[in-house]
């Protein structure tokens, strides 16, 4: 990965031997790595048997998970927040292993709309939740420093699975606590 950093270096006209630039290919192979560090794990290794029992069947919200992903059309940052709602079944999950999952998930190239759904679905297949909801919120850098170039834009994308889906009231319910 250096030697191709070091080889888009020079396509875009600069010298690669420039005492600034010298160890860039080796930092920016670095830096890639560990922007798409979730392709190494697993949702197993992530969860690592986070899950513990529990009676409660009462909805559980873990809001403001911040994240940082790239898309996969333009290998810009997109940044936000990721909102994860669910309904458990006789087992909660450890609280930070939410927000590795949003994290293990993010760190792929993919677009949010993808990205959301992967998140509710692990979710889901982890707790074996009664419902999950996700929802995403970022500002996308393919959108704000190239092309349209438009500061304020965002975008919001939800997943809801079972009963978030299913039961207006549910899903109303989590909408109203973010």
């Amino acid at each position: 990965m250096e030697s191709d950093f070091r080889n888009i270096i020079e396509a875009i006209g600069e010298d690669a031997d420039r005492q600034g630039l010298l160890d860039t290919p080796k930092r920016a192979a670095k830096a890639m790595g560990f922007l798409t560090k979730g392709y190494a794990e697993t949702l197993e290794e992530v969860v690592n048997g986070a899950l513990f029992d529990s009676d409660t069947s009462e909805m559980v919200v873990v809001q403001d998970i911040e994240l940082y992903s790239l898309c996969e059309h333009h290998l810009l940052p997109f940044i936000g927040k990721c909102h994860v709602a669910y309904i458990p079944t006789g087992r909660v999950l450890g609280l930070s292993k939410v927000a590795r999952i949003v994290e293990m998930y993010a760190r792929r190239l993919q677009i949010q709309e993808n990205l959301t759904k992967q998140i509710a679905e692990a979710i889901s297949v982890v707790t074996n939740a009664a419902g999950v909801s996700v929802i995403i919120e970022a500002q996308h850098m393919c959108m704000m420093m190239r092309g349209v170039e438009k500061q304020n834009s965002s975008m919001k994308t939800s997943v809801m699975l079972g009963e978030f889906r299913e039961n207006q009231s549910t899903r109303m319910e989590f909408l109203s606590l973010l």
